[in-house]
């Protein structure tokens, strides 16, 4: 009477899959079905990670042009992480365009005789996301394997949990977390070899994964 709860997780990711098909081929009631059934948790996820309303409606908007126009990309991969993936890197692209729009704000009020806005400073996850993408940090993330580095990536970059990011890779969740921890090993002795004078524990180690499993 209650249904399975493994066949219903299938029969929607399915459900997805076909979506998705149908969005590829340019299908805007699919595309339409497709919003409104991930929209709501997207919206709640980046509400987390964001506390402007005005950035989190415009990375969803991006988020749902991009799968518009990308659906025909989507191979197989679960449709939930494939989405999440999609909005976090909207996410740190909109970050880095408001930041980029808050340092010449104030130059521009500055020439004209206007006052300058005080810094913001920048969240801890702000400075953990600029990390692994610029400076030792960055560099290193590119020097490790392959198999290695989508794992933090899809983990500590883009926010999924051990299940989303196992789904979205198409590997075991324990091999999720022995190639995490793997990561960070090699990460470390990366960044040793970069910058062997300044190693701290807070600067050579990545945040813990995205969430519980």
């Amino acid at each position: 009477m209650g249904g399975h709860p493994e066949k219903d997780q299938g029969d929607a990711e399915g459900s997805d899959a076909a979506l998705l098909r149908a969005v590829a081929g340019g299908d805007s009631a699919a595309m339409a079905a497709l919003y409104d059934r991930h929209a709501g948790w997207l919206h709640a996820r980046l509400t987390r990670r964001c506390a402007d309303p005005e950035v989190v409606r415009e990375v969803l908007q991006d988020t749902f042009v991009t799968v518009w126009r990308s659906a025909a990309g989507h191979r197989g991969k679960e449709a939930g992480g494939w989405l999440w993936t999609i909005a976090a890197r909207r996410l740190v692209d909109a970050r880095r365009a408001h930041e980029r729009a808050a340092r010449v704000a104030p130059l521009e009020r500055a020439d004209g005789g206007g006052y300058e806005a005080a810094a913001v400073a920048p969240s801890a996850e702000d400075r953990v996301l600029a990390a692994l993408e610029y400076g030792d940090v960055g560099t290193a993330l590119d020097r490790i394997s392959p198999e290695l580095r989508e794992v933090l990536r899809a983990t500590v970059v883009d926010g999924l949990t051990t299940r989303e990011t196992a789904r979205l890779l198409g590997i075991p969740e324990g091999t999720v977390k022995s190639r995490a921890m793997r990561a960070r090993a090699e990460l470390r002795a990366v960044l040793t070899q970069l910058n062997p004078s300044s190693m701290t524990r807070s600067s050579m180690t990545p945040p813990p994964m995205g969430g519980p499993a």
